[in-house]
């Protein structure tokens, strides 16, 4: 499955997946809704992310965990 706003590089955040181009991600984004964050809240604390990107994040979390870690970004 495609996910085009998200991005994996050994050289960013440890190889973590990230919103593309920043260094935000995809664990916190998940951590900061968890923390009960809207996503305009969360895009608000992070200028170079968009409520697509918040979007983005959740739904990679979520094909992530349904096939087992074998998404790619």
């Amino acid at each position: 499955m495609e996910h085009p706003r998200i991005e994996r590089d050994p050289a960013v955040m440890v190889g973590k997946p990230v919103i593309r181009g920043t260094r935000v991600t995809v664990e916190l984004i998940l951590r900061e809704v968890a923390a009960g964050l809207s996503f305009a809240e969360i895009a608000d604390a992070y200028p170079r992310v968009s409520l697509e990107d918040v979007q983005a994040a959740l739904t990679y979390a979520a094909d992530y965990m349904a096939h087992e870690g074998l998404v790619s970004a």
